[in-house]
């Protein structure tokens, strides 16, 4: 994604916190002329970008009705939906970069054919194996080719000032997409099916494949390097490893086993799993830092490190996806197994996030030209934090929908503001050549963040509410000794979907009873889990002090001035 670089370094460039660009840059003449089709294929790129991003959100308030109609729990939905962002992470870079080779628009079309067959395969899926397969493999595999050519494709159309505003409206997607995916899927899910999640991108990816066909240019690079694959192996082996430590320590035991165990009476597999991430991840890092000392294409650069804004960027955009994600996969399951809404009212709940996601979006970037991203981002990410805190505050089993409005709000248009403008940081002080690579490992980070909040906040959630379901049971005089020993066995991590089938009648006393226990327990633990989202974010903001600002559009049009070279040109 070398010609990535020249537009986007073109239009982020500084020299310093305290330095503007040198103004002689910012006049350059495009490299050729605009294409008179390029707004149309903005929208068909950021359409193709919302259906990615809705897909690792949609599934989240489906999950209560998947855990019951597969007969499944918890931690099999995290695999699902962590998997997708797992093998999308490993494969970003590599999968960008073979666009950069051989035409980012075909790459585009080879995802979107890949993305539309896995999502058949998930909408027709009978087991929690067939959706993993459809939904976090080819899907997995899909998007990590379509992502980046919706970025490459998008600087190699635009120019100058239009390409700043391009980028503003792929954010704005990203964020708000994100974000309204608990809707779309409440609405799907209860008039519906889950299953129509996945046939809508049967639909969409087909149309999207033909309008490109038409109305966006194919472009390469021809100085584009070879790939990594060894570093491939490496990153995902060691976070696949990572992910299951997590997700699995509740089933498996922290240390000391936990019924059958893969490894006999002696150790739990996880602290296994966990130190095989640890040297995995290691071997990871001196195989980039050798390869890149050697001259060769790496999956991600530690050599780039050095750069502040690339640095405390990628920080942050790991901090935002672990809290937007991981908030978004607790909140349906409390609203459904909590409050006991259906998963129309639960994603109707959700929609303010959304739309105000959207909104932060668009004015993140306008306050970006008068202040610079830096201040957005940190604002951003304080208005995140203060939402879901509100939520830690708010929940319990009688929690209201106006208890929760102003969290949504500030989560919502938290997320635009940062999200909207960390791309700009991330690249700001990176140089022309690697500007590809580094956007590749800004998507990379993102997708690992995801898959780490859904993970970490998906464990505490499950420890939490088991513990606090089996203790509030046992010490009820009020139910049967068989039916506190069925609860205890049964409940594990399928708090998700509710009390265990099969123990006392829904209408019953010990049915409402263990429905009151239930509700009690899952808001319990959404506590935990979900501060435990607010204190990432919340260092994040604080960490986002540390990023160098690019200067805003009023301290370049002055340096231009005072220069004597006109204004800039983007």
């Amino acid at each position: 994604m070398v010609s990535t670089a020249a537009g986007v370094r073109q239009h982020l460039r500084v020299t310093s916190p305290s330095s503007p660009p040198s103004p002689s840059t910012w006049g350059a003449a495009p490299a050729a002329p605009p294409d008179p089709k390029r707004w149309i294929a903005l929208f068909i790129l950021s359409l193709s970008l919302g259906i990615i991003v809705l897909d690792s959100t949609i599934l989240n308030v489906a999950v209560p009705t998947i855990i019951r109609e597969f007969d499944t729990n918890v931690s099999s939905m995290q695999w699902v939906i962590s998997g997708y962002s797992l093998i999308f992470a490993s494969l970003l870079i590599s999968f960008g970069r073979l666009g950069d080779v051989f035409g980012r628009r075909r790459m585009f079309f080879i995802g979107a054919s890949l993305f539309a067959v896995g999502s058949l395969i998930a909408s027709l899926s009978q087991s929690v194996v067939q959706l993993f397969l459809g939904e976090s493999v080819l899907e997995g595999f899909g998007a990590a080719m379509m992502l980046p050519a919706t970025l490459s494709i998008i600087s190699a159309t635009f120019q100058g000032r239009e390409r700043g505003m391009a980028f503003a409206v792929w954010g704005s997607v990203a964020s708000g997409a994100g974000a309204l995916g608990p809707y779309v899927g409440g609405i799907l899910t209860s008039d519906y099916s889950w299953r129509w999640a996945f046939r809508v991108n049967v639909v969409i990816a087909p149309i999207a494949i033909l309008a490109a066909l038409i109305f966006v240019r194919e472009s390469s690079d021809e100085r584009a390097k070879g790939l990594d694959p060894g570093g491939v192996v490496y990153v995902t082996i060691g976070l696949l490893a990572l992910v299951f430590g997590i997700i699995e320590g509740s089933r498996y035991g922290w240390w000391n086993p936990i019924g059958d165990s893969p490894l006999g009476d002696t150790i739990s597999i996880v602290p296994v799993s966990l130190l095989l991430a640890v040297v995995v991840l290691a071997g990871f890092v001196r195989h980039e830092l050798a390869r890149s000392g050697a001259g060769q294409p790496v999956v991600f650069d530690f050599a780039d490190l050095v750069h502040r804004g690339f640095r405390y960027g990628l920080i942050n955009t790991l901090v935002l996806a672990m809290g937007e994600f991981g908030a978004f996969f607790v909140l349906p399951i409390f609203l459904q197994a909590g409050r006991h809404l259906s998963p129309v009212e639960s994603g109707t709940w959700l929609l303010p996030a959304g739309g105000v996601a959207f909104l932060g979006g668009w004015l993140g970037g306008q306050l970006s030209r008068t202040y610079g991203p830096k201040y957005v981002i940190t604002v951003g990410l304080t208005f995140e934090a203060a939402g879901i805190w509100i939520y830690a505050l708010a929940f319990s089993s009688g929690t209201t929908f106006w208890q929760l409005l102003p969290g949504l709000v500030l989560h919502g248009i938290g997320i635009g503001f940062a999200t909207s403008q960390l791309t700009n940081v991330v690249l700001s002080d990176i140089p022309p050549q690697k500007s590809g690579s580094a956007s590749g490992a800004a998507g990379m980070v993102r997708q690992v963040g995801t898959a780490l909040g859904i993970a970490v906040i998906g464990a505490i959630f499950i420890a939490s509410a088991t513990s606090s379901i089996t203790d509030a049971v046992q010490k009820d005089q009020q139910l049967p000794p068989a039916v506190r020993t069925a609860i205890s066995n049964g409940i594990g991590d399928r708090v998700g979907g509710g009390a265990p089938p099969g123990v006392g009648g829904a209408d019953s006393g010990i049915g409402r009873r263990i429905s009151e226990i239930v509700s009690d327990g899952v808001a319990h633990a959404a506590r935990p889990a979900i501060s435990f989202a607010g204190i990432v974010v919340t260092l994040g903001a604080l960490l986002s002090l540390l990023v160098p600002n690019i200067p805003p559009d009023s301290q370049r049009w002055s340096a231009a001035a005072q220069a004597g070279e006109g204004a800039p040109t983007h």
